[in-house]
C-alpha cells in the first residue's frame, strides 16, 4: 500500500556513481592521479553494491 513511498536505493547509488566519476574526470584533467584513481576506486565500489541490488531484483 504504501510502497509508492520507498526510496530506490539503485536510483541514489548511480546518481553517487556518476558523481563520482564526474570528480575523478576532474582531478584526472587537474592532473591530481592520486585523486583520480581514490575516486575512480570509490566509484567501483558503488558499482559493485548496484550490481549486487540488481541481481537481488532480478531473483
Amino acid at each position: 500500500m504504501f510502497s509508492i513511498f520507498k526510496k530506490n536505493p539503485l536510483k541514489k547509488l548511480t546518481q553517487q556513481y556518476n558523481a563520482k566519476l564526474e570528480q575523478a574526470m576532474h582531478a584526472q584533467r587537474k592532473g591530481d592521479i592520486r585523486s583520480y584513481s581514490m575516486l575512480t576506486a570509490e566509484a567501483e565500489q558503488i558499482e559493485n553494491q548496484i550490481k549486487v541490488l540488481e541481481k537481488a531484483a532480478q531473483q
